[in-house]
């Protein structure tokens, strides 16, 4: 009787809902400012290294948005060349992707290590100690790229 209830109190909630268009994703100052606090509460950042992170990753953003754009359109052309058996549409459409997700890698790492230079030892140790725990740079999984500013 109990899981009934929590049944038919979730599908009360849920229905309602099923009506309305998925929240938009956040747009780029939205992501760098919650990576920045994020960054904050777990470094203890000083406001004047805030305004620092803030400017690399809003740097790092404006880099990577023409290569997002350039991203998707490569993978339309995937689908279509898929769509159409055609090997060579195939070929060429990966290798940009392979392209363009190396330059958002390298972008992303940029922003990275212009980040952990404004760090003072401690802070880059506990950085470190955090990156080891999540295994990966900026609690993304090894050999990704984690939340990050985008």
């Amino acid at each position: 009787m109990k899981a009934l209830l929590t049944m038919l109190l979730a599908m009360l909630i849920t229905i309602p809902m099923l009506g309305q268009a998925p929240p938009a994703p956040p747009n780029p100052a939205e992501r760098t400012e919650h990576h920045v606090k994020m960054l904050t509460t777990l470094l203890s950042l000083t406001s004047a290294q805030q305004a620092q992170a803030t400017t690399i990753f809003q740097n790092a953003d404006r880099a990577e948005d023409p290569i997002h754009h350039s991203m998707k359109d490569a993978h339309d052309s995937l689908r279509t060349a898929i769509r159409n058996n055609d090997s060579a549409g195939i070929d060429q459409a990966a290798a940009l992707i392979g392209q363009y997700s190396g330059q958002m890698a390298s972008t992303h790492a940029k922003a990275e290590a212009a980040f952990y230079q404004i760090l003072t030892p401690e802070q880059q140790t506990k950085l470190s100690e955090f990156e080891n725990e999540q295994r990966g740079p900026f609690g993304g999984p090894e050999g990704m790229h984690g939340p990050g500013p985008h």
